[in-house]
């Protein structure tokens, strides 16, 4: 399953507004179909993996990250019709599908036609689904944060000048980090002040460029599209995965909301001192209320720089 997972990360963001997932097809120890989410949701992974695994799929085991899908579309038969026919032994699942077209449907059809199918969870396949799933149950995108700082937690100079606080080595890595989402975000002052691009400059990466936000009460420009409150539903679409990249205000906004998943914190060994903090006011009446809400999650050098991932608590 966590393989599975694995697999599914190959679709972000290219297989929206469709979830990423993550198909394997094991038959005598021996793994015979593989499959993820292609770019705009088709194939299915599960229709990759059973074509790739052909006949072998008959009395096979096939590791799914999210529940096949069960309901008609004009775009090609469910997945759950794909293994009816296929007649796997065991379809392992990672997670229930909270989409209402299936949603368990596709659990009791193969049931129905004796096939063995368990809901086998893993925290890697959960993980892979977590934009689709916060999207489905809370109408919002998982959230990242990135913060860019100094040792001493500035973001640039009392001026303002950031250019560059951190090496080439994290922000190629920031760069393949944008390639992962689907919307990206800066507050009005980082926008009005910097005018970034917000794409990503990778080779071979361009395509991956994410949609543009900006956090305002006032007008987005052309090539933007405005978000007026961190915590309104709906407000990024069909978006699973968004990060917000500056500025202090739009940082706050989205911790002070509670609307942060992951935090990414890129930090160089440099002391700047009397320069611009990278968060603002968020709102905590104590300390004790900072405490134990973030998880370390991965740590790791990028060239002199060090990266460090914590994961939101709930």
């Amino acid at each position: 399953m966590d393989a599975a997972a694995a697999l599914a990360a190959r679709g972000r963001p290219l297989a929206r507004p469709n979830p990423a997932v993550g198909a394997i097809v094991v038959n005598a120890g021996r793994v015979v179909g593989r499959g993820w989410t292609r770019a705009g949701g088709r194939p299915h992974a599960e229709a990759e993996a059973l074509e790739q695994a052909g006949d072998a799929a008959a009395g096979a085991t096939v590791y799914v990250t999210l529940e096949p899908c069960a309901h008609t579309s004009t775009r090609g038969p469910s997945c759950t019709s794909l293994l009816l026919a296929a007649k796997p032994a065991r379809v392992a699942i990672g997670v229930t599908d909270p989409d209402p077209r299936t949603a368990g449907s596709g659990i009791a059809a193969l049931r129905a036609a004796g096939i063995e199918a368990e809901i086998v969870p893993t925290a890697a396949a959960t993980a892979s689904l977590s934009g689709y799933l916060l999207r489905m149950h809370q109408r919002r995108p998982h959230t990242t944060l990135k913060l860019a700082t100094s040792l001493d937690g500035k973001i640039a100079l009392p001026d303002g000048s950031s250019r560059w606080i951190t090496g080439p080595e994290a922000r190629a890595h920031g760069h393949l980090e944008r390639s992962r989402v689907d919307a990206i975000l800066v507050g009005g002052e980082t926008l009005r002040a910097d005018s970034p691009r917000l794409d990503v400059r990778l080779p071979g990466l361009h395509a991956r460029s994410p949609q543009r936000f900006v956090l305002t009460r006032g007008k987005a420009p052309d090539g933007w599209q405005r978000v007026a409150e961190a915590a309104a539903p709906d407000a990024f679409g069909t978006a699973q995965h968004l990060m917000i990249e500056g500025g202090a205000g739009a940082a706050a906004a989205f911790l002070a909301a509670d609307r942060v998943d992951r935090l990414l914190l890129y930090r160089a060994p440099v002391v700047i001192g009397d320069g611009r903090p990278c968060v603002g006011d968020i709102g905590l009446g104590s300390l004790g209320e900072a405490h134990g809400r973030w998880r370390l999650a991965d740590r790791r050098l990028l060239g002199s720089d060090t990266l460090d991932v914590y994961e939101r608590t709930r």
